[in-house]
């Protein structure tokens, strides 16, 4: 063994003097300091990129996908925790940190319905802050619908006020969407802003929209016509589908009713390089007749629909937008005598309305790779209709091709200009005297080509004031140009209120054979009065927005009044003879006014409430033979509605939601001295749901619709004869009564049980 010399020992004595102090002091100083770490939450899911801080220190980091995050070595001490993310309240509190301790903690946020879905884009066709569009826009995330699950977004959309699904046919249970009393065919239903629903579609196209699939939805109450063009009349509901570099890795949502009812609603999202997918999949499935009012006919519509959905979205330089997207939808479904089976399609004996439908459908953003901020949008889609509604067959074909491409230029800090092109084409073909020649000897299938140009300037002309104008050109090749301008003013005196004004005017091209399902169950003629024109409207809005803070609670008040005056609009005459549909525009004007209230509040304890109120009246004025202008309300507008929800979390992850909407009563289309009101009673369809959430994205809820079991007292007219072989029978109907599906105002599904599941997986 070599010896060591008496100055090395000197050397090392002096290194162990030196270093083990140091190391000493090293470790001292580690122990000094601590961990803080956990998990970021709202409602049980993860919030992603939410900001966790120490507000003496400053230090902090940003949760990743699972809503984890980690602060390390913080020393030992008493500090205040911050956590905030978009759309969701600031969190807050005091954290012990001891030395060599590891805190461990859940945090869990609030949403702010001041700052929720702050990005909106229906109002102005581009992403802008919610509360700083001149133009109102309403958002609803699929977590709101959650509180009352359905199977299709038909149902889910009669969660907002002043919106209101209707069912068009006691048999088939079709339906559309009217937003403040305005019928569906004044709706403009858009994919991702495409108008991928339109005309024949409206009808049925909403009801294959998988909730995997949306982001969110965004509804605009009142014209849109200088930005969307025809159809946005109304109003417009705008589906935002979810971006697939930021969805969930795994999705589904699985319920069933006591009715038998199924419904199956998944996603799945997949990465090959730049690009991300999201594959959905949506599927119902009723096949139990019910007849539990006792008429002979089925209460809910026999269904067996799928609905496939794809999206990619790809990862490009500097950011640009790329993403495009397909669904398909199949849906067989049919109503009628209890009797009936597929045999009788078509047949006179025992009476049934069946329906086949087949849609695809094709949407796509695509961002030039060029210096200014240039669009292109595109959507194609074909629906395929083959159904019998009794012996009356209705077969029909569309396609619908769209492509937009438009400009947006922030001149300067203050002023913005938006300006593009638009194509819309539509071909459409169907065995109705619609597309016959006028001899009604050649099938001539309906070609409407619809090009347009638009222009929007925003201006910030003051701090508190904005500015919104708006122009856009039409050319119809039935119609010739077509003008539509809109003006929009903002004033904002304070962070606590918001007042949006706005005048402008709309137009819709007809589309006679979507103007009511009535024209197609066979149980009316359709007359042709004359040649349709096009609709017009002028319209003006007044919304103002209060959010006054407490020291317990945030409440949001959001108020609008309406007003549109329509000319040349198209008139179903129902009353003038009740075998026929007498279609022609209104000699006269029509009117839709009235005052919506939403009111939104948060309060400290675990409860949420959004209720909302909307008086309408919505009538119009018509010649008749002798020129003396008579007054009718519209049908299906009820004068008073409304909507609420209630929310309350109770401890070990439960949740109690209490949801309901009620009409008052609305003019229904009647016979000639016929039995039944002419209006129907004010209702309430009232919900109840408990949720019960558990780790790692699990969660279980179940409940009772219809909890008041309220159902229509009076249904089909004549059911026993839905041939109307038997109407000229002066001693068993003396009143000339026919077979009619028109009545209705409410479900004829009553109280019914329900449980689901869901899931989320995020990486």
């Amino acid at each position: 063994m070599p010896r060591i010399s008496t100055f090395a020992c000197i050397k090392i004595s002096l290194l162990i003097a030196l270093v083990c102090p140091a190391f000493s002091l090293a470790v001292r100083a580690q122990s000094a300091t601590g961990t803080i770490s956990g998990y970021v939450l709202s409602d049980g899911q993860p919030v992603y990129l939410a900001n966790v801080y120490l507000a003496e220190n400053k230090a902090g980091v940003a949760t990743d996908s699972t809503g984890y995050f980690k602060l390390n070595n913080v020393k030992a001490g008493t500090y205040t925790l911050r956590s905030s993310a978009t759309g969701f309240t600031s969190f807050s509190r005091k954290v012990t940190v001891s030395p060599g301790g590891k805190t461990s903690l859940q945090i869990r946020l609030q949403q702010d319905v001041t700052k929720l879905n702050d990005v909106v884009v229906t109002g102005t066709l581009k992403p802008v802050s919610r509360t700083e569009s001149p133009v109102p826009v309403e958002v609803y995330t699929p977590k709101y619908f959650q509180k009352n699950p359905s199977p299709s977004l038909l149902e889910s959309i009669g969660m907002v006020n002043g919106v209101r699904p209707q069912l068009n046919c006691n048999v088939c249970n079709t339906g559309d969407i009217h937003i403040n009393g305005m019928e569906g065919a004044y709706t403009l239903i858009l994919i991702d802003g495409m108008p991928i629903v339109s005309a024949l579609s409206t009808v049925y196209g909403l009801s294959g929209i998988p909730m995997s699939m949306v982001e969110r939805i965004e509804v605009v109450k009142g014209p849109g016509s200088s930005l969307y063009g025809s159809e946005a009349m109304g109003g417009i509901v705008n589906v935002i589908t979810r971006n697939p570099l930021s969805a969930p890795l795994i999705s589904a949502d699985v319920f069933s009713s006591s009715w038998g009812e199924y419904n199956i609603d998944a996603a799945m999202k997949v990465t090959a390089g730049k690009a991300s997918g999201l594959f959905g999949v949506s599927w119902f499935n009723y096949q139990h007749p019910k007849d539990n009012n006792g008429d002979g006919f089925t209460d809910l519509t026999i269904q067996n629909r799928i609905s496939v959905f794809n999206k990619w979205a790809f990862r490009r330089k500097e950011n640009r937008q790329a993403s495009i997207a397909a669904r398909y939808v199949y849906e067989d479904r049919w109503g009628g005598d209890m009797r009936w089976s597929k045999a009788w399609r078509g047949s006179d004996a025992i009476y049934g309305e069946s329906i086949y439908t087949k849609r695809v459908e094709l949407i796509g953003l695509y961002q030039l790779p060029l210096k200014e901020k240039i669009m292109l949008q595109y959507s194609y889609n074909r629906h395929e209709q083959n159904s019998y509604y009794g012996k009356m067959p209705y077969m029909a074909t569309q396609h619908v091709g769209f492509t937009q491409l438009y400009w947006d230029k922030q001149l300067s800090e203050k002023h913005n200009l938006l300006t593009g092109i638009s194509y819309r084409y539509t071909w459409y073909d169907d065995n109705t005297p619609g597309t016959l020649s006028e001899d009604g000897k050649i099938n001539m299938p309906a070609k409407t080509p619809l090009p347009g140009a638009f222009i929007q300037d925003e201006w910030a002309f003051a701090r508190k004031h904005k500015l919104l104008l708006g122009y856009r050109y039409d050319h119809d090749k039935n119609h010739g140009s077509i003008h539509s301008p809109r003006i929009a003013y903002k004033w904002t005196p304070n962070d606590n209120n918001t007042l949006r004004a706005s005048l402008g005017t709309g137009f819709r091209v007809v589309n006679l054979f979507t103007e009511d399902h009535a024209a197609l169950t066979g149980s009316r003629q359709v007359v042709i009065a004359e040649a349709l024109k096009p609709e017009k409207s002028y319209n003006a809005n007044l919304n103002y927005v209060l959010k006054v803070p407490m020291n317990n609670a945030f409440i949001n008040l959001d108020a609008t009044g309406f007003y549109s005056y329509f000319t040349n609009k198209i008139n179903g005459d129902f009353d003038t003879d009740p075998n026929k549909i007498i279609y022609d525009n209104l000699r006269g004007h029509a009117i839709s006014q009235g005052v919506s209230l939403n009111v939104d509040a948060v309060f400290a304890f675990p409860l949420k409430v959004l209720a909302g109120v909307t008086y309408m009246d919505v009538y119009q004025i018509d010649e008749n033979t002798a020129g003396i202008p008579l007054k009718s309300r519209q049908i299906d507008a009820p004068k008073w509605a409304g909507t609420f929800t209630i929310s309350y979390s109770l401890p070990a992850g439960f949740g109690i939601d209490l949801t309901g909407n009620w009409n008052g009563p609305m003019r229904l289309p009647v016979q000639p001295k016929d039995y039944r009101p002419e209006y129907s009673p004010w209702f309430l369809l009232a919900n109840a749901q408990i949720t019960k959430k558990f780790a790692k994205g699990w969660e279980v809820y179940g409940g009772v619709k219809n909890l008041l079991n309220y159902v229509p007292k009076y249904a089909l007219m004549r059911p026993f004869d839905p041939f109307d072989k038997h109407v000229n029978d002066p001693v068993n109907n003396p009143n000339g009564y026919t077979f009619d599906t028109e009545y209705n105002y409410a479900p004829l599904q009553g109280a019914r049980g329900f449980l689901g599941v869901r899931y989320n997986l995020f990486k």
